[in-house]
């Protein structure tokens, strides 16, 4: 980019209204939402669904809860025009769906729109015509203003003249126009295109027009867009006649704040596709929009509880990918790598599942501004490990991949571990490679010392002490070794020190079962200070038998303890 051409670009052409009132309002409700996937979607993809996919993709949409879905342009061409209706013919619109088709202001295609739609029971036409100046000068060879306002007002009167032919029918025909790209028309002419629209159409309160105010291309900042909203809804007359519609792009990557930034304004409907599919850079992601709303407390009116499985059904039928990074849908979108990350996510996790929450407390996790078991994804997949992840995060994987409740004090020396192979592998490691990083450390630390098998039972000296008869190896060397103690775990180490082995003292000991159930595992863990230097080792044993996994325990973090010295 060279700056000595950056006068070639326009400044922003702000809306004058110094009374705004839109930034100190809340939304509250849902919009009206209007699905244009099968259209504006589908027309942007490099291989255009055919008509069973399309098919396929309006039953998505309606499971979705879409009471307003745009399928086609049906003047365009005859795989738009055979899909609507085969919609109609074969009742696949519910009844409290309303299918729209989007024409251009010319006779033959309002026509031929009004013709595919015979038998449907609710029907919304959306006619446009380009308004700005650049489309005025380039697309409509210099038209004035009033030529341009005579195609919107004329296509208007054409379908006001062939609506009844639906009406007998039994379809309830709405109507819907767009002065096409609204936001680089003069605000004050697509006031005048859109009254002079109304006045054609003649909407009342019960039957409201749709007036679409689309940012065709997005050139401005989203403040600018709702600035032109608010205008144009304090001006418009019978402003009580119309549903006031978005249709925002995302050229400058701000289509999200320029929608919501336009309902503070005063708009009633959104317009847009899922996860963004659209020509460029895309149309709207009503999943964000919608979610954003879900977060807040208000009610989107649509079901994204398995989004996993929208974003599958998507992706099949469109060939499009959702990014990793993109709001809710993508991949990494609920993954910390970070340390202090993942410790926070992990401590509010825990705080929840102990039950330590508020009974009527908001959702509040560190980082996560909303429960991923909410649209269908899984704790599992929110903390995941590379070389910058933390000792929190690790103990996380292993505890909601594999069980294991790990002491707190034992995080750092496993989180260290697991972020040496990290760095040295240069890349991501999977909850398999974490737990293999974790058994070598602990599980499979059986030199010099390994317990082969062991009896314990009262002693018969005394009621409140045990013996036990350990048969174990010594680098390699089988030998017996007997200790008394005060249970299982202190007879054994007594049992080591008959032997000269025990250079050490018991610190802590915690164990826990590993799932539900008589058949399951369980682990435990002992820490152990080395007397030569008060050094610390932990120790890990997981057996079915909560006795003998505390054994294994300790021969763990004595053979870690000698390996250490």
């Amino acid at each position: 980019m060279h700056r000595g051409v950056i006068s070639k670009y326009r400044p922003i052409r702000p809306v004058t209204l110094p009374d705004r009132t839109w930034p100190d309002q809340t939304i509250t409700r849902a919009p009206i939402w209007c699905s244009v996937d099968l259209r504006d979607g589908n027309q942007a993809l490099a291989v255009p669904m055919n008509v069973e996919e399309k098919l396929e993709y309006f039953e998505l949409l309606v499971r979705l809860g879409f009471k307003e879905i745009e399928v086609g342009f049906p003047s365009a061409s005859d795989i738009e025009f055979r899909f609507i209706r085969r919609l109609i013919e074969e009742k696949r619109i519910p009844d409290d769906v309303a299918i729209q088709v989007l024409t251009q202001a010319r006779e033959h295609l309002i026509k031929r729109t009004v013709e595919s739609l015979q038998g449907a029971k609710q029907a919304i036409i959306h006619l446009y015509n380009s308004t700005s100046p650049l489309q005025r000068m380039v697309t409509f060879g210099n038209a004035t203003r009033e030529q341009i306002r005579d195609i919107a007002v004329n296509g208007t009167k054409l379908v006001k003249q062939l609506a009844p032919t639906l009406a007998a029918g039994g379809t309830r025909v709405r109507f819907e126009y767009s002065p096409e790209s609204f936001t680089d028309t003069e605000t004050e002419f697509a006031l005048e295109v859109c009254e002079a629209v109304m006045d054609a159409w003649q909407p009342t309160a019960q039957e409201r027009i749709i007036l679409n105010l689309p940012a065709t291309v997005e050139y401005f900042t989203p403040n600018v867009h709702a600035d032109q909203i608010e205008w144009f809804c304090r001006h418009l007359r019978h402003r009580d006649r119309a549903l006031i519609s978005l249709h925002t792009h995302n050229d400058r990557g701000t289509g999200v704040a320029a929608t919501e930034l336009a309902l503070l304004a005063g708009a009633d409907r959104v317009e847009g596709t899922l996860f963004g599919n659209g020509e460029r850079t895309g149309n709207l992601d009503i999943v964000i929009v919608a979610l954003n709303l879900y977060t807040q407390g208000v009610d989107p009116g649509l079901d994204f509880s398995d989004l996993p499985g929208v974003r599958a059904t998507y992706e099949k039928l469109t060939g499009m990918k959702v990014p990793e990074r993109w709001p809710y849908g993508g991949d990494l979108v609920f993954t910390a790598f970070s340390g202090s990350h993942q410790d926070a996510i992990k401590k509010g996790m825990d705080r929840r599942k102990a039950g330590n929450a508020a009974p009527h407390e908001h959702w509040q996790v560190p980082y996560l501004p909303i429960d991923p078991q909410d649209i269908g994804r899984t704790y599992e997949a929110i903390i995941r490990i590379n070389s910058q992840s933390g000792k929190g995060g690790v103990a996380y994987v292993l505890q909601n991949e594999f069980g294991l409740e790990l002491p707190k004090s034992m995080h750092p020396e496993i989180g260290t571990a697991v972020n040496v192979v990290a760095d040295r592998l240069a890349r991501e490691l999977t909850p398999a490679e974490i737990k293999e990083v974790f058994d070598e450390m602990y599980i499979d630390a059986d030199k010099p010392l390994a317990l082969l098998d062991y009896d314990v039972h009262a002693d018969p000296a005394s009621k409140h002490q045990f013996r036990l008869i350990a048969h174990v190896t010594w680098n390699s060397e089988k030998r017996e070794i007997t200790g008394i103690g005060n249970g299982p775990i202190n007879a054994f180490v007594h049992a080591l020190a008959s032997q000269d082995w025990k250079h050490f003292k018991v610190l802590d000991y915690r164990s826990h079962a590993i799932g539900v159930g008589s058949a399951t595992d369980s682990a435990a863990y002992i820490l152990i200070e080395r007397e030569t230097d008060q050094a610390h080792f932990w120790g890990c044993g997981i057996d079915t038998s909560i006795e003998q996994a505390g054994l294994y325990a300790l021969v763990s973090a004595f053979n870690r303890a000698w390996k250490g010295k």
